[in-house]
């Protein structure tokens, strides 16, 4: 079996491999890269989405990159708009000529003899095997092929289609027809009033409320700065600017829960246009960004609602019905499209198998070094984004990071860095910790994360950046050579 080497082997060519491969160039453009992606396009999840009206759900001068200027109007985005802009930047910093579509890894193995990765991947059903000195997954956290699904009772009863948002079949018609989309996250936030504009009525089917923020299409002030300063000035003050304010949102709903649950009812009364709607509907048992907060572009689904093209149905699912769904209460939602909309499930590094001298790695017992190594595991990064903020803010840091790394390792001549924790790290907690019903469910498959850095991971921008940039690469991570002969 043939085996290529390569210097850094990226696993995904998503928003987060693309960002981490340009930093490495950035920074190390001796280097060689290669990104391997599962799928037969580059984007990732913005290629993998196709259902109505998907978007963006944070605004897009914190989502873009910020060595690439977002040129649209619009901050909060379309789909393809997304996909389209990931794909030029590729093409533009000529990432796209490094990445090996069709390509699944399967596992990946360290040797602590010759300091290199060993991987093993499928395409086209032959095994492929890459030897490579530093190995980066960028894959996301959520699986692809396999969403949540509740296992709700009766789907073989149901008359209707039913449609999950992850696998949307292309043509599917639904105009002038009774839609249902069982879900309150971001997905069903977003495909019920765009459904509502072809179908004759859609109602929103949803276990429990989510906090529904109404946020403007275009950025005025964004608009205005680049009207009178360079496309990378105004991008850059954008960004901070939209940063700072998510940033202040979420530090506010946190240290005053009841000012802002109060606040975010007001506004959704004054859209809505009805308190009753709103407390039923839109008020939910928990405090704001306890569960990640959704962002309705122009305050659409309430626009919608209003209109009376949306309607809510709040309560728990007894089982499909010929008909549509019923309700514990007995309500009966007709229905002859069901979307689930029921979340995602949790997949770290792809799925990919890790070993280290081939002994299996269970990646829950280790430890995050600033959110993007993992202790034990020598010459690995991920590249996991924030979930309180736009994605790429916090890759991008990781990206950087990931690039000092290996700078040192080709500046000092060292073979392996590995993060070691200290055996005082003290409590531990998963480090994506929300309470969103799909990060609960994954929170015993994840890494772990300390109240200290560099092992904490606080989903605080302004702490986080400050930590990881400044952090010296000494305290908690061991450097180290091997024999030269070792390399023959």
């Amino acid at each position: 079996m043939s085996e290529t080497h390569v210097d850094v082997l990226i696993v995904g060519a998503g928003i987060s491999g693309i960002d981490v491969a340009y930093r490495i160039r950035e920074r190390c453009p001796e280097l060689g890269i290669t990104i391997v992606e599962a799928r037969d396009r580059l984007g990732g999840t913005w290629d993998l989405f196709r259902y109505p009206g998907v978007r963006s759900d944070s605004d897009i001068y914190t989502l873009s990159f910020p060595f690439r200027p977002w040129q649209g109007e619009r901050s909060i985005v379309d789909g393809d708009e997304l996909l389209a802009y990931v794909e030029d930047t590729a093409r533009q910093c000529r990432i796209d000529e490094r990445i090996e579509y069709g390509t699944r890894v399967l596992s990946a193995d360290w040797n602590s003899g010759t300091a290199r990765w060993t991987v093993t991947a499928e395409r086209a059903g032959e095994t492929l095997t890459y030897v490579t000195r530093f190995l980066a997954g960028c894959t996301g956290y959520y699986d692809y092929d396999h969403p949540h699904d509740p296992g709700f009772a009766g789907t073989g009863d149901f008359t209707g289609t039913i449609v999950h948002p992850q696998f949307w079949p292309a043509g599917l018609d639904y105009t002038g027809k009774q839609v249902a989309v069982v879900g309150s996250g971001a997905t069903a936030v977003t495909v019920a009033p765009a459904m509502a504009d072809a179908a004759a009525h859609v109602t929103m089917v949803q276990r429990t409320p989510s906090y529904v923020l109404a946020q403007p299409r275009v950025d005025a002030i964004a608009r205005t700065l680049r009207r009178f300063l360079p496309p990378d000035t105004a991008h850059r003050i954008a960004r901070t600017k939209n940063t700072a304010a998510q940033w202040a949102l979420f530090q506010s709903c946190r240290r005053f829960p009841n000012a802002m649950r109060a606040l975010l009812r007001k506004g959704a009364v004054a859209a809505v246009g009805d308190a009753g709607i709103v407390d039923r509907h839109f008020r939910p048992p928990y405090d704001p960004w306890e569960q990640r907060m959704c962002i309705a572009p122009d305050g659409d689904l309430y626009q919608a609602v209003r209109a009376g093209r949306v309607s809510m149905a709040t309560g728990h699912i007894d089982r499909f019905v010929p008909e549509g769904i019923r309700l514990t209460d007995g309500t009966v939602v007709e229905a002859d499209v069901v979307v689930t909309a029921t979340g995602l499930r949790i997949k770290l590094l792809g799925g990919v198998t890790l070993t280290v001298d081939g002994e299996p790695v269970d990646v829950s017992k280790t430890c995050t070094y600033h959110g993007a190594l993992l202790s034990g595991l020598p010459n690995f990064a991920v590249c996991i984004g924030y979930i309180n903020l736009s994605w790429t803010v916090r890759a991008d840091v990781t990206a950087r990071l990931i690039a000092r790394v290996l700078r040192r390792l080709l500046d000092t001549g060292a073979d392996a860095v590995v993060p070691v924790a200290p055996a005082d790290l003290g409590p531990t907690g998963p480090f994506m910790d929300m309470r969103s019903g799909y990060l609960a469910r994954a929170a015993d498959i994840m890494p772990r994360a300390g109240r200290r850095y560099p092992w904490a991971f606080r989903q605080n921008v302004l702490l986080d950046v400050l930590a990881t940039n400044r952090t010296g690469l000494d305290d908690g991570l061991v450097w180290s050579r091997i024999r030269r002969e070792a390399h023959a």
